[in-house]
């Protein structure tokens, strides 16, 4: 991997993890048209899922450190009942990932083709939302923050939208458009550092293995950790407004062209 394939990457990873377009696809398809595979791209994911926790941490540092007081000073109120509802959501997510995820990918596959048909759902997904469900008034519940997390375990397949099945389950649930779109940013920073730390744990990362500079990881980490922020900033105001159902026509062509992009390879 290269200098300039590492920027590109990078802006990939940290736009498309907040929005609903599935970042684990996007940065499929980009690797496959790049010709990185292997332990380039592992190393290379890991270090950029890991910006856009530190870009998610830097965009919602206020509620972060609310919620972090409230519940390490043992406060009862409405802050730590909900890193109580955001631990809960981690729970189904955390058993595919320690149990399960081998399983999945040996089951399902990683190709292009899954990650394609996975993108169309994700559209299907959202156009449902935005047909059945008006703006909600409720706020997440202990109930709601498990049936999220569900949605977020079965995001793990490539090309499924975590973002976009989270807040889109939030809302068919009858939650407020911003509530949901910052529990969803919120509820996926443990699952992803824990995710990093599982591949380190199981895969070569020194550089004879790689053959990644540390300059040219630094500046996809960069990139994305940038991109991340801004998307993130973005994508709350785009939930706010309930425009959703735009990203839907950009899910079907992505998911076309992958669908494609597989049969010709």
């Amino acid at each position: 991997m290269n200098l300039f394939e590492a920027l590109i990457l990078g802006l990939i990873q940290g736009l498309t993890e907040f929005l609903p377009v599935s970042s684990s696809g996007h940065l499929a398809i980009a690797s496959s048209l790049l010709g990185i595979e292997g332990a380039d791209n592992l190393m290379f994911a890991v270090a950029v899922h890991a910006a856009t926790v530190l870009a998610t941490v830097c965009v919602l540092w206020k509620e972060i450190g609310r919620l972090a007081t409230s519940f390490f000073t043992f406060r009862k109120n409405a802050d730590s009942q909900m890193v109580l509802k955001l631990l809960l959501s981690m729970i189904p997510v955390a058993i595919v990932g320690i149990f399960l995820k081998d399983y999945v990918e040996a089951l399902f596959g990683e190709g292009l083709l899954l990650t394609g048909i996975m993108l169309l759902l994700t559209a299907v997904l959202l156009t449902f939302t935005y047909l059945v469900r008006s703006e909600g008034t409720g706020k997440v519940s202990f109930r709601d923050a498990f049936v999220i997390g569900i949605a977020q375990a079965v995001a793990v397949l490539p090309g499924l939208s975590r973002s976009g099945s989270t807040i889109a389950t939030g809302i068919l649930l009858g939650n407020r458009r911003a509530d949901v779109a910052k529990f969803s940013f919120l509820m996926v920073i443990i699952p992803v550092l824990g995710e990093a730390l599982l591949d380190i744990m199981k895969g070569d990362f020194s550089t004879s293995a790689t053959g990644i500079s540390p300059i040219t990881l630094a500046a996809g980490f960069i990139m994305a950790f940038v991109s991340g922020a801004v998307a993130c900033r973005w994508m709350l105001k785009l939930v706010a407004k309930g425009k959703l159902v735009y990203f839907a026509w950009y899910c079907v062509a992505a998911g076309a062209f992958a669908i494609v992009l597989s049969l010709v390879k």
